[in-house]
């Protein structure tokens, strides 16, 4: 097995003093703190506002050991961002560890050579940043990242597929995701000489616009896409600098175009220290790290695209803005109830541009049929539902009605009932009391036309959906 690369993470997050000024921290608030690094270690990859990462042997034997490496980027970090914004640094094997660090770090956090299974086994599942993964495994009675990994390997691929194995190998501590430095199979990279230099953001910004198209292009020919994006510029002083981006779901044209903007905003609308010693004359854009591309269905007349480039960019920017976990976008969940089948997750973890919304075809008894109801409301509404002799229809064990659904009384309305189905009864987490659950729904068409879900739960109908 490849050893572990100890990894050094600093995550930024909105501080009190720093509220008055907005409560988000952005890519351009971001970028003079990560530069405030580049006498540390050229190898910063930054995976989204607030968030950078570098593999931390080398800086740490220079600088005298671990320890005296993370307060010195406490406070390089806490001084560029000048109070903006709380810093934390995690040190550990492998980046998913070091993220966990950073996130519990008060303000620094190592953990030893060899502890990462030992320091993550008591932690809750959902530091795996997998909403649907972990709300399934939760149900499973599978609460911590120890729980995960003390489960057999096969059985994990089994049931949850190579996301389940990933998820695994992570929670028992093994990320072999390396942020070290290697030599690329291939020369993926473009590059520009930019004459006179360019001292303006715009002409820089269109600079990489070229540049990111005509590597996407070249990537799109081979079947790949780009999940890490190194930039690197030089100007007419004979400095260079050098930005690594990332970006789990793949970086797009726009996406790359994007990072070049951020990454030179500040330095070149800057003055004194923080603005390079001159004009910028050669931009170089590398794919440091591909993956095969996933297939995309677009529309039939091929209209979509350009709609959902579009949305893919504007999510990238209110990213940068407000941070990558400020934007989120709704993703097909798991479960039984209409209200569990969809979540919100980060955009930045997810393909804005894909509109296949994957289905959960695993087997969930109770589960409602299709179609689902059109529109969840907010707040359930109480409701009484009752037979022809007005007496309250109940559910009883076996699942079966006291009798067949007459009338509905929810929203401040009285109405008879002209169709019905159901009941479809479910009880969850039956080996545990505070937290087991039992449902009963039904279908209800009104006589005046309203599709309706009815749930009875300790004792009370509520209505909790719609059919439009």
């Amino acid at each position: 097995m490849t050893a572990l690369v100890r990894t050094l993470v600093v995550r930024c997050v909105p501080s009190e003093a720093g509220a008055g000024e907005g409560d988000f921290l952005g890519a351009g608030a971001f970028e003079p703190a990560v530069a405030a690094l580049s006498d540390v270690t050229p190898q910063v990859e930054v995976s989204a506002p607030g968030t950078c990462a570098f593999a931390s042997r080398g800086p740490s034997r220079y600088f005298g050991g671990e320890a005296v490496l993370a307060e010195l980027i406490l406070e390089r970090m806490s001084q560029a961002l000048g109070g903006r914004a709380g810093v934390r640094v995690g040190i550990a094997e492998g980046p998913f560890t070091a993220v966990v660090a950073a996130e519990l770090a008060d303000p620094v956090r190592i953990v030893r050579p060899g502890g990462a299974a030992a320091f993550l086994a008591p932690l809750p599942v959902r530091m795996l940043g997998r909403p649907q993964l972990t709300d399934v495994l939760v149900r499973l009675g599978i609460g911590t990242l120890g729980a995960l990994a003390a489960l057999p390997e096969a059985d994990v691929l089994g049931r949850f597929g190579a996301e389940g194995r990933y998820a695994w190998r992570l929670a028992a501590g093994v990320d072999e995701r390396s942020l070290a430095p290697r030599e690329p199979l291939a020369d993926w990279s473009v590059s520009t000489e930019i004459e006179p230099p360019a001292d303006r953001l715009d002409r820089v910004a269109f600079c990489g616009r070229a540049l990111a198209e005509e590597l996407h292009r070249r990537l799109e020919k081979a079947g790949m896409s780009c999940l890490r994006i190194a930039v690197e510029a030089e100007t007419t002083e004979g400095e260079s600098f050098l930005r690594l981006w990332r970006h789990e779901g793949g970086l797009s044209a726009g996406d790359i175009a994007d990072r070049v903007r951020w990454q030179f905003g500040s330095q070149l609308a800057g003055s004194g220290a923080s603005r390079q010693g001159g004009g910028i004359t050669r931009l170089v854009l590398v794919a440091d790290e591909l993956a095969p591309v996933r297939g995309r269905q677009l529309g039939f007349w091929g209209g979509e695209a350009e709609a959902d480039e579009r949305a893919a960019r504007v999510a990238a920017r209110l990213c940068g803005r407000l941070g990558a976990e400020a934007v989120k976008v709704p993703t097909r969940g798991a479960g039984r109830g209409v209200d569990e089948q969809i979540a919100l997750v980060p955009a930045a973890s997810t393909d804005v541009r894909d509109r296949r919304i994957a289905g959960d075809d695993r087997p969930w008894p109770g589960r409602l049929p299709a179609p689902s109801p059109a529109r969840l409301l907010p707040a359930p509404w109480p409701a009484e539902v009752q037979d022809a002799s007005g007496a309250a229809v109940r559910v009883d064990g076996r699942g079966s009605l006291s009798a067949p659904p007459a009338r509905l009384q929810a929203g401040g309305r009285s109405v008879a009932v002209a169709a019905w189905a159901g009941p479809w009864p479910t009880e969850e987490r039956w080996w545990d009391r505070g937290c087991r659950r039992r449902r009963a729904r039904l279908q209800l068409l009104t006589g005046d036309g309203l599709g309706c879900l009815a749930v009875l739960e300790r004792g009370r109908w509520q209505v909790t959906a719609l059919w439009d």
